[in-house]
């Protein structure tokens, strides 16, 4: 590929870019940029067809055969490529990640042009008193960051003053919400801090969130009732927005969770999406015909219904998860005062020995974050090689752990099966969501072991799902990766190659792309997707980052 010393031009930056071939910012180029030579894949489910894709500013202008390399201040030479929108991450975890590291380093470089944060029930706003010191003292702890902001326009606004390079949009957090309104209590609302949580629902959608999140495995949220979340869920509709659910179980309970979940979506008219479909232990992986069943009747009834999910078997969560919800009731603080207190023990413990039976042993749990530098030799461990080192058992080891670290320890699971995986991705409601962050192999966000999904998600369902195993086609593949998403939350402008459209587009190799990241070793970048393009700004370049910060922060409305 013909290589050019870069000239500054609005198409691709202001930083560095390599293997693209740069003609100069002459006044008579017709085009920023043109991606010549590729197959190009609609996003819609359409087969590929070879085109060319020129860009002006932050749009596509034209899709056609044959545009002249020459009339482009900038060409990707995109031959034996194909050439995909953007993708779209509807399900992360991704915030202040992008303040630590705005350059989005293991999403960017999956090819994912656009993140979706706010997910099972927690986003980064709003916060009362008591949740901005906590938040403050906890993110200058792990991060050395400091917390400016008490609601989502504050949040929007600090993502937008240091830049970002992927776009993003964001949910409201229904349990940060609940806890922010009545604390983080089980109990149900008054009427008057019902209506407070439904205005400030109005009030966010208002402000450009793309919908509410719940995570009801997870406190505050699940103390919230049915008929509290369809009273929530009311104020999505007149605004479009989505009902995002991490659902009551994954397991024992998941059948009636799903109900639960299509009865708050047809009680209230929101537009339902279920997180990370799965059939969680051993013990329940037969369910999955009962749940595809359930979705499939409520699509046919009219209800919008999609699910999403990541392409691995394992999952990842809080180590305090293995915890009944009532000793997660409340502050950080009741809940290691609870792990403190003796006269509980018995009863913490049998819980505990609850959840290994579901999981079937504690080598299927795996440390991969803690927060104290003492006790970072247990990453990449399972619970039971931490216990048996530390001469303890597997309850003590847990409970000492979370005491330890204030509750900041978190795991990955292995419990799910590879061939449910496989017709879950393969279900036609269900689009492609990595559950994971925007972290790097470097810096404060490249101290732990995080699961491979963060690094692997999307190119692992191009190459181990579409090309090795075939369970999807690379047009199936791409459209659940794009307009899916797009659709479903209302991403204008995005999510299909279109003239019009915003530039967001990914170029990769379909015989080589593939995840890299492991479970031991996973701050690895995927290989085959030499270029990524955000707004009209090359951000990827010969698989590297540039460095360029086109991103933009994404409201709905």
């Amino acid at each position: 590929m013909k290589r050019r010393e870069f000239i500054k031009c609005s198409a691709v930056g202001t930083a560095a870019v390599s293997g693209l071939v740069l003609n100069g910012c002459s006044t008579t180029k017709e085009y920023d940029l043109v991606i010549t030579g590729g197959v190009v894949y609609d996003g819609l489910g359409n087969e590929g067809r070879k085109a060319d894709v020129a860009v002006n500013g932050d749009k596509i202008v034209a899709i056609a055969q044959n545009i002249k390399p020459k009339k482009a201040v900038a060409v990707i030479e995109a031959k034996g490529m194909a050439v995909a929108p953007g993708f779209i991450d509807l399900h992360t975890h991704t915030d202040i990640h992008l303040i630590v590291n705005p350059k989005a380093e293991s999403k960017i470089r999956q090819g994912v042009t656009t993140e979706i944060g706010g997910n099972c029930g927690g986003s980064r706003f709003p916060y009362n008193d008591r949740m901005f010191e906590e938040s403050k003292e906890d993110l200058e702890k792990e991060y050395g960051l400091d917390l400016t902001w008490r609601n989502m326009n504050g949040f929007f606004n600090r993502l937008e003053e240091a830049g970002i390079a992927n776009n993003h949009a964001t949910l409201l957090g229904q349990g940060t919400l609940r806890s922010c309104v009545m604390g983080p209590y089980d109990r149900p609302p008054t009427d008057k801090e019902l209506a407070t949580m439904k205005q400030e629902v109005r009030g966010h959608m208002q402000a450009g969130a793309v919908g509410l999140s719940s995570g009801l495995e997870y406190t505050p949220s699940g103390f919230a009732k049915t008929d509290e979340l369809i009273e929530l869920s009311r104020e999505l509709v007149p605004s479009g927005g989505v009902y995002a659910t991490h659902i009551r179980s994954e397991g024992d309970e998941l059948l009636e969770s799903i109900d639960e979940a299509i009865t708050i979506s047809r009680e209230s008219g929101a537009s339902l999406e279920i997180a990370h479909l799965k059939a969680a232990a051993p013990r329940n992986w037969h369910k999955i015909d009962g749940v595809f069943a359930a979705i499939d009747k409520a699509k046919a009834e009219g209800i919008v219904i999609q699910a999403d999910r990541y392409s691995y078997h394992a999952w990842s969560t809080g180590l305090s998860f293995h915890f009944p919800k009532w000793a997660r009731e409340g502050t950080s603080d009741d809940f290691i005062g609870r792990l403190k207190d003796k006269t509980l023990q018995n009863k913490l413990n049998a819980h505990v020995k609850g959840e290994e039976e579901r999981m079937g042993s504690w080598d299927k749990v795996m440390i991969c974050y803690v927060l104290l530098d003492k006790n970072k030799h247990l990453e990449g461990k399972t619970v039971l090689q931490g216990a048996k080192e530390a001469g303890k058992t597997s309850y003590e080891f847990m409970r000492d752990l979370l005491i330890e670290e204030e509750g900041h320890v978190s795991q990955v699971g292995f419990g799910m099966d590879e061939d449910n995986l496989r017709r879950v991705l393969a279900h036609p409601l269900v689009t492609v969501g990595s559950d994971g962050n925007a972290v790097a192999p470097y810096g404060k966000l490249g101290t732990y072991k995080p699961h491979p999904r963060f690094y692997g998600t999307f190119p692992r369902v191009l190459g181990k799902y579409t090309r090795n195993e075939g369970i999807l086609t690379l047009p199936e593949a791409i459209k659940k990766m794009t307009s899916m998403a797009a659709v479903k939350f209302g991403l204008t402008g995005r999510g299909s190659i279109s003239v019009g459209n915003f530039a967001d587009l990914v170029v990769f190799d379909p015989d080589t792309v593939i995840d890299k990241a492991t479970f031991q070793d996973p701050h690895q970048y995927p290989v085959g997707i030499p270029y990524v393009v955000v707004n009209g700004k090359v951000t990827v370049s010969e698989g590297e980052h540039t460095g360029v910060l086109g991103g933009r922060v994404l409201r709905k409305g």
